[in-house]
């Protein structure tokens, strides 16, 4: 048994493809992680590791050096996985090997109690995972706020309302975040066994938890917005990722 003091948790960070071209003099391409993440883990007291997707072992095997699990931002999850047609005018970035290692993580991590921390894209894939479907373009839906087209490199600062008693809102501390906000898809129907934990000032879900037996040591939560981009000057952002190191670590520890 290790003891919790000292002990740095492992978290699994989940690449996304670098495309040929997208970086300079790389010209067959490779996988990345942007800095913001690593760094609010780092500063949280975490280890990190990044896995390309397309790894070749199932998801339990790949979890099972990890103490805790990040899903990032990125492209679009392809609508197939949730049965809908895709919007070809809008739809971007769609990576089939990312999707398929994602949401087998998600349902693995799930399966064996790994603190979840899902952003953005990743709160989608998390979402999907669970049965839940995607709006696939939310500047085409009337009523909604500025939400931020990446594509279009356009982001917003808008706040984000937590429902009392959820996870993400004891992790963050707060009822209300101001939060960085750069997506074009959104929630559209909450998966099975998620609730909706947060919304922004127009209905749209902004979080998402899972609503199992909080004595199970189940703790998966996923964002829309960035906590990344703002957690250096914004503790309760950083909390995001401190809550999810502590958990981390209590599990890493307790393991052998």
């Amino acid at each position: 048994m290790t003891s919790t003091q000292g002990y740095l948790p492992l978290i699994a960070v989940v690449a996304y493809e670098l495309r040929p071209g997208r970086v300079s003099r790389w010209g067959k391409g490779g996988f990345g992680v942007p800095a913001p993440y690593v760094d609010a883990l780092r500063r949280a007291g975490a280890r990190t590791a990044i896995i390309p997707p397309g790894e070749p072992s199932g998801a339990a095997d790949l979890l099972e050096p990890f103490d805790g699990l990040l899903l990032i931002g990125g492209g679009d999850v392809d609508p197939a996985r949730y049965n809908a047609e895709p919007d070809l005018e809008h739809n971007y970035g769609a990576e089939p090997a990312r999707d398929d290692q994602e949401i087998a993580l998600v349902r693995a991590a799930e399966e064996l109690a790994i603190p979840t921390l899902c952003i953005c894209r990743g709160m989608q894939v998390m979402n999907v995972a669970f049965g839940g479907t995607l709006t696939q373009h939310l500047p085409g839906v009337p009523g909604l706020l500025p939400h931020g087209v990446p594509a279009d490199g356009t982001s917003t600062l808008h706040p984000v309302e937590l429902a009392a008693g959820t996870r993400v809102r004891a992790a963050a501390g707060h009822p209300s975040l101001a939060c960085s906000s750069h997506h074009h898809q959104g929630v559209e129907q909450v998966g099975d066994g998620l609730i909706a934990a947060g919304r922004s000032p127009d209905g749209l879900v902004e979080a998402v938890e899972r609503a199992s037996d909080p004595d199970s040591g189940s703790w998966m939560i996923g964002v829309q917005w960035h906590p990344e981009d703002t957690a250096l000057a914004d503790p309760a952002q950083q909390a995001l990722f401190n809550s999810l190191c502590v958990l981390a670590r209590l599990r890493g520890a307790g393991n052998p």
